[in-house]
Parts: C-alpha cells; sequence; structure tokens
C-alpha cells in the first residue's frame, strides 16, 4: 500500500518536536538517554546579571528539538515528557532535508547564528568565502557587515549570521516570494497525534 506521506515510513528520517517552553536541553537530554537521535542547534547569548555578565547558550529554534529516527518509531519520542507534538503542516510532518541541516550547522558553527523570524521576500544571495561558504539566504541588511536570513522551508523557520558584505553574491533567483506559507507551527497533525497519547501529556 502507498504512503499516506511523503517519505518512507520506515527511513530514518530528521523531524522536529515542538516542545514546553525552556524545557528544549532538558529534553534533549531524555531523548539522548532513550537512544533517539537529537540536534539541538543553540547559540550564545551575553546576558548582564547584577554583579557579572555571563554567555548562555539558548536554543537557535526556541520549543524545537530536532530527532532522527524512522517515522514509524514516532511513540519513542513523542513519550518524552516535555514533548508536545510534531511539527508540520497539515496531516504530515515537517522533514528537514540534509541541505537545510547542514546550513543549521554551519551557522552554529561559526558562532554567528541568531535567531530570526521566517522571511518569505528579498534579494537572496550566497557566501562565496570563509567557512559559511555556500550558505544561501535573504540579504537584510548591508552596512560594513550583511546580515543574512537563512530560511528553512521544511519547518517555517528562519536564522540569521552576520558575515562580511564581500564575501555576498546575489544568487540567479533574486526573489522568493512565490514561496506557499505552508507551515503552520500547530495542525490537524497535532490534533491527530494528541488523541494517541494524552494519557503521556498528564505526566509530571
Amino acid at each position: 500500500m502507498a504512503s499516506l506521506f511523503p517519505f518512507d515510513p520506515d527511513e530514518f528520517n530528521w523531524f522536529v518536536l515542538f516542545v514546553r517552553t525552556n524545557q528544549e536541553k532538558t529534553t534533549a537530554a531524555r531523548l539522548g538517554a532513550a537512544g533517539i537521535e537529537y540536534f539541538l542547534p543553540t547559540f550564545p547569548s551575553l546576558r548582564q546579571w547584577k554583579d557579572r555578565r555571563v554567555t548562555l547558550e539558548l536554543p537557535l529554534f526556541p520549543s524545537y528539538v530536532f530527532v532522527r529516527l524512522p517515522y514509524r518509531e514516532r511513540l519513542r519520542a513523542l513519550t518524552v515528557s516535555s514533548v508536545l507534538y510534531m511539527v508540520g503542516p497539515g496531516h504530515s510532518p515537517a522533514v528537514l532535508t540534509e541541505e537545510e541541516l547542514a546550513w543549521i550547522r554551519q551557522g552554529v558553527n561559526s558562532g554567528k547564528a541568531v535567531p530570526h523570524e521566517y522571511l518569505h521576500e528579498g534579494q537572496r544571495v550566497i557566501i562565496t568565502s570563509g567557512a559559511l561558504s555556500g550558505l544561501q539566504g535573504i540579504l537584510v541588511r548591508q552596512v560594513n557587515q550583511a546580515r543574512l536570513v537563512v530560511s528553512l522551508d521544511s519547518i517555517g523557520r528562519g536564522f540569521a549570521v552576520e558575515v562580511d558584505l564581500e564575501s555576498v553574491s546575489r544568487c540567479e533567483e533574486t526573489n522568493i516570494s512565490a514561496l506557499p506559507q505552508r507551515f503552520p507551527v500547530q495542525s490537524a497533525f497535532h490534533n491527530a497525534e494528541a488523541s494517541q497519547r494524552s494519557v503521556h501529556l498528564r505526566r509530571t
């Protein structure tokens, strides 16, 4: 019988879990303890406390934790405490592409990635040199440095990186305003899954 989803439910894919606010790191640790491969991208944030400044590692995508597993084994992740649901459009979960995953890793490894809203319009550019070479996104600022917003189509989220202006070139595709807005955070897929795990959401 043909799959109801645009992927093989028996193959490993990267899915997105929506977890309770401020529980991303704790949830990631629980996923790891359960033997589930996860990815929690973070960025350094300088905070001023009363007596000193501290640098905290905060989630690049608040409430999102990425997991890699076959869809048929999704309940292994969905039953972990603090996990609320899988993110996705309609009745299908979002699948992060290898290209998008590589973009996130590049941004995180550079130490320059910060959260940013998802953008649909603007000039599309590519970084042509340096550690972030090959990363594509939308140019939103040009001063001494360029702020590049990398929009992840599969999950409707984005992040920004600061790069030298001379390392940025225009892509052939200059406008992505035609991209469909099809990634609500909550969806009918969320509701379909909720009945299967309501008992787990009541756990303390």
